[in-house]
């Protein structure tokens, strides 16, 4: 196994419209008991999704024609309140394989690169046509280039933005540490051999 390189996400796209989406709102605390992460997929949005349903609509996340989307389409600080890792867990295992927005709450961002999930910004006008496209052609592949830093989607390509480090964690995938271990096993094999509180330890 090697690490896994995050350069570029291709797919359809989808839009949740709205400021300051907290992670409270985006995987509801009741949900945090599992020991693991598996199946938090199926309550992304619980409640709203729920809510629109009890109205008579849809959630972006249950759209039929959203589907096997990969890449979400967000507003500004999405992601602020509670630091907790299950929201951008709850996204990937989804699907979502990019999330572009006008900004990203810190902590978020930080648990999102952990999992190899790429969060790029780009201005609020350039935001507003994404999601006018996403939401007039559900059907359309985008094209989000971590590399270039450019979101495509059809004939308009807008520019994005990624602090250095974080693209090129991404883009090397110097990010998956768990993959970096595995592709130079030997080495930390060797290694575990000569530390002496692990020397034959499952060797």
């Amino acid at each position: 196994m090697s690490a896994t390189k995050v350069a570029l996400v291709t797919g359809r796209a989808f839009a949740v419209h709205g400021d300051d989406i907290d992670t409270d709102r985006i995987i509801p605390a009741r949900f945090l008991k599992a020991i693991s992460f598996a199946g938090l997929e199926r309550h992304v949005f619980e409640d709203e999704r729920r809510e629109a349903e009890r109205r008579g609509g849809q959630h972006p996340f249950d759209v039929p024609a959203h589907q096997g989307a990969h890449v979400l389409l967000v507003n500004s600080n999405f992601g602020c309140g509670s630091s907790r890792e299950h929201a951008p867990q709850a996204i990937k295992r989804w699907g979502v394989e990019a999330v572009v927005g006008e900004s990203f709450a810190e902590i978020f961002f930080g648990n999102s690169l952990m999992i190899g999930l790429p969060c790029l910004t780009v201005s609020r006008d350039d935001m507003r046509a994404l999601m006018e496209i996403a939401d007039a052609r559900p059907g359309l592949e985008f094209r989000v280039d971590v590399a270039a830093q450019t979101v495509t989607a059809g004939s308009l390509t807008v520019t994005a933005s990624l602090p250095a480090p974080v693209r090129e964690a991404l883009v090397t995938g110097a990010w998956d540490a768990t993959g970096q271990l595995l592709e130079n096993y030997s080495e930390v094999s060797r290694t575990a051999r000569k530390l002496p509180y692990i020397a034959g330890f499952g060797t």
